[in-house]
């Protein structure tokens, strides 16, 4: 008598949406082992408006970073069905989606979601827009809560490591209330786009835990009082109740299905399950296997986020924030950064680099940021006399300082443009290595480092990281880690593992000491590091404030620039 024919199991798969900050990226995901099948991308069409407001074409003023809501609509019409199609899975074997963000990334709305700038009255209003998370225009606000909450000794400032960024949603939203008090009133929520694009997907609004603890000063469930904000300004006493305080979604779990609107954007069936929104480095942590105490990873790209678990609460001077269970539940979540890492490569390519450079590495077949480390990575360390400071858009940890700026320390009329870029290469090595040694002094020693991002593909500065650290670093072993930890989530959510951790087990993957510290290069990087830690002090904590009067003259040239062209438009000067 012959055995039965085994039967078949479908396979079933998710979604995972990253929202990064110049485009996103959907990847389909196979639930039983985390196989990636099919990627699509979509980049923005506004991508960043940091000089003018497109809309209108009016000038920014500096240090303003704001994007168009409506582009992130656009990556589920285009970038989801791309995925699909590139898997060549059947839509229906679909059974969550989940989604990160880049954060803090807040935008005002109106009851039903819809952003200020998408109503006629407010198109050409540049706060009626989302804040991108690199706005650092919102400092002097950030100053006076930081101030305040210090004289005031405010419980939860030391799970900031004592200071509040310019990039969150308290800072920011206090802008907006001093700067346009009438788009202020007119705003319902105060959102996440994190949670906007949940809300999209589901047509209903919850907000995740990870953006309220670690942007949004949730701590214990209290937000900062009443009597706290209106200190700061009386109008912005009920900005937490009326603004910003919500239902919270715990990470992991479902924050309903999807919507038939959304289905019929995405091709996905409708009423699977969506996920509560996260932030895209804290959803990395699963995906790269990097959730036990002291695996600190970094998600690198345009900037740095290091996010890693403790069994410990403590407070680390200049940390982004800890929160309970802010990236798996059992744990305190940690998180610092880097504001600026890719960016300042990017910058210094794009504006500095001859473009007798360009037709070299043209002729060699070569981009010209793989041309530029290839001239210099033989060079011994410290072969170009040069320091430089990874400042260019500020410092988000551990001094939480955005009127600080870059500086490149050594130059000389023989110093060659790949010279200044490996500098630049080492100044974020060494900025890592600073937030790596103040969070062991601490109490919350970093025992494995990790990295996902794209900057990975760059072994010559894996190498620095590693000599600079004193570490092996290990890596993800997917190339689209966000997207990734964003279905491991999906899965949970859609009920596919018990948690996260169960799911990351399965679906994540993570490649074991890929770069290990070369003790001589390492020894050399003690000194160049000794000279870091110098200007990083001098600098940074108040030993020549130089940088934040420069900020602040510049500022005052543009104020009288945009006095005189609006003087003109009037007529006033006539």
């Amino acid at each position: 008598m012959s055995s039965p024919t085994p039967v078949r199991v479908a396979e079933q798969y998710v979604i995972g949406i990253d929202f990064g900050t110049l485009s996103g990226r959907a990847v389909v995901v196979r639930v039983s082992d985390g196989a990636e099948l099919g990627t699509g991308t979509h980049d923005y069409p506004h991508a960043v408006m940091d000089t003018v407001l497109a809309s209108s074409g009016a000038v920014l003023p500096p240090d303003w970073a704001l994007q168009v809501p409506a582009d992130y609509v656009e990556v589920l019409k285009v970038a989801v069905p791309a995925a699909i199609a590139a898997s060549g899975i059947d839509p229906a074997l679909v059974i969550g989606v989940g989604t990160d963000f880049t954060a803090s990334t807040p935008l005002p709305v109106i009851a039903d979601g819809t952003p200020l700038n998408e109503l006629p009255e407010y198109a050409d209003r540049p706060h009626a827009y989302v804040k991108l998370w690199k706005h650092h225009a919102a400092q002097a606000q950030a100053d006076r809560i930081n101030e305040l909450a210090a004289s005031r000794g405010e419980s939860w400032l030391p799970r900031y490591g004592g200071l509040i960024s310019s990039e969150w949603e308290f800072a920011k939203g206090l802008q907006l209330l001093e700067e346009d008090p009438e788009a202020y009133e007119r705003m319902e929520h105060w959102v996440e786009a994190a949670d906007w694009i949940v809300w999209q997907l589901t047509g209903h609004y919850i907000r995740n835990a990870c953006t309220a603890g670690y942007k949004g000063i949730l701590q214990d469930g209290a937000y900062p009082s009443r009597d706290f904000l209106g200190a700061l300004n009386p109008a912005f006493a009920g900005f937490a109740e009326d603004k910003v305080a919500h239902e919270i979604g715990q990470l992991g779990a479902s924050a309903g299905t999807l919507s038939k609107r959304a289905a019929e954007w995405t091709g996905l069936p409708e009423g699977i399950a969506v996920a509560v929104g996260n932030v895209d480095a804290h959803v990395t942590a699963p995906a790269a296997q990097a959730v036990e105490p002291g695996q600190m990873l970094a998600i690198m790209g345009t900037s740095t986020c290091h996010v890693m678990n403790s069994d410990v609460l403590t407070e680390v001077p200049g940390m982004c924030g800890v929160v309970d269970g802010g990236i798996v539940s059992g744990l305190y979540g940690y998180e610092a950064g880097q504001s600026g890492v890719g960016d300042i490569f990017a910058w210094y390519v794009k504006n500095q680099v001859p473009g007798s450079y360009r037709a070299a590495a043209d002729a060699a077949g070569q981009g010209i940021h793989e041309y530029l480390t290839d001239l210099v990575k033989d060079q011994p360390v410290g072969g170009h006399g040069l320091v430089a400071l990874d400042w260019q858009s500020g410092n988000r940890s551990v001094l939480v300082d955005h009127e600080l700026s870059g500086l490149v320390l050594g130059t000389t009329l023989t110093t060659r443009p790949e010279e200044i870029y490996r500098a630049l290469f080492e100044a974020t090595a060494f900025g890592t290595r600073t937030i790596v040694e103040t969070f062991a002094a601490s109490g919350v020693p970093v025992t494995e480092f990790i990295v996902a991002g794209g900057l990975l593909r760059n072994a010559f500065l894996m190498q620095v990281y590693s000599d600079v650290l004193r570490m092996p670093i290990s890596i993800i072993a997917s190339e689209q880690g966000p997207a990734l930890g964003s279905a491991i989530h999906a899965a949970v959510a859609a009920g596919a593992y018990a948690d996260v951790l169960a799911a990351g087990r399965a679906m994540g993957k993570v490649d074991r000491a890929v770069y290990t510290p070369d003790s001589a290069a390492a020894d050399a990087y003690d000194l160049l590091f000794a000279e870091y830690a110098t200007l990083h002090d001098y600098f940074g904590r108040g030993g020549n404030g130089v940088m934040h009067r420069l900020k602040a003259i510049k500022r005052e040239a543009a104020g009288r620039v945009a006095s005189a062209s609006e003087r003109i438009e009037t007529g006033a000067g006539a």
